[in-house]
């Protein structure tokens, strides 16, 4: 039988927070992924209800949660959920986060190492790896062009065919079109000055974090993804990388058994004799 999933708002600081929440006991909160909001943690929240009081809210700026015109950051979101936890007295937490969620759970541990029990991290975002800029470039671009250009575009297959364009064309798109439903995603990720984004990169703050961390990275994620799992675990004292050989990148929806378990592992049984 499916979990009893409860839905929650609260009114912080800078806007209303909404959350989902399943189960009772030890208290795990969730973060969600750069184009995706709480809803991805349902399945793995069901099955984790039995253990945990489980917390997934939709960032601000995502999801059911507010939208207020003010500018984003890493910073303001870990400070969201400072107010978060606070409101709801909770002192000591196991955070996990998925891609943009696993940078501002990481962040949140290093800002607030008293109140992080352990670290569990997904595919995350907030390292500097080769060629980064010229994504940041690339993605600024196509979330800037015209839906005009495209439109004419895409109504010349005939020439785009024969010049090999086509499929390029199409791809950028949808990822355009995917991409512009999180306008929050698109201003942490790449629509911030360079110098603001690189401040907050954590490759230098790392080796600070002093609690255990579990990284999950699915085996069949981009090249992009798996180098930055790959800089977490070198440079994090007391780390263990799982590879998910046969996921992508949408572990928390397409791999809640194996999720779920490994945190339900990690969470308990890490360090016992």
């Amino acid at each position: 039988m499916d979990a009893l999933l409860r839905n929650a708002r609260r009114k912080l600081s800078q806007g209303l927070l909404f959350w989902r929440e399943a189960g009772e006991g030890i208290p795990i909160v969730l973060l969600h992924g750069n184009w995706h909001e709480s809803s991805q943690w349902v399945g793995v929240m069901e099955s984790l209800a039995k253990d945990f009081n489980c917390f997934a809210p939709d960032l601000l700026g995502f999801g059911e949660s507010e939208n207020p015109n003010i500018h984003y950051s890493i910073d303001l979101q870990v400070e969201c959920i400072a107010e978060f936890l606070q409101a709801l007295k909770l002192e000591r937490v196991y955070l996990v986060g998925h891609s943009l969620g696993g940078w501002v759970a990481a962040s949140y541990a290093l800002k607030y190492p008293e109140q992080v029990d352990k670290l569990v991290l997904l595919a995350p975002e907030g390292v500097k790896i080769p060629g980064q800029e010229a994504d940041w470039s690339k993605m600024q671009k196509l979330v800037k062009r015209s839906p005009l250009w495209f439109k004419i575009l895409r109504s010349l297959r005939f020439l785009t065919k024969i010049f090999g364009l086509h499929e390029k064309i199409e791809q950028d798109w949808q990822t355009r079109q995917k991409v512009l439903q999180f306008p929050t995603a698109c201003q942490l990720l790449f629509q911030r000055q360079q110098p603001e984004i690189e401040a907050e990169l954590l490759q230098n703050r790392l080796p600070e974090i002093e609690i255990p961390v579990l990284i999950l990275q699915g085996g069949k994620d981009s090249p992009d993804a798996l180098t930055r799992s790959e800089v977490y675990s070198k440079l994090i004292p007391e780390v263990e990388l799982r590879m998910i050989a046969h996921a992508g990148n949408d572990l928390p929806e397409s791999c809640v058994g194996v999720v779920a378990g490994d945190l339900r592992d990690f969470v308990l049984n890490y360090g016992k004799i």
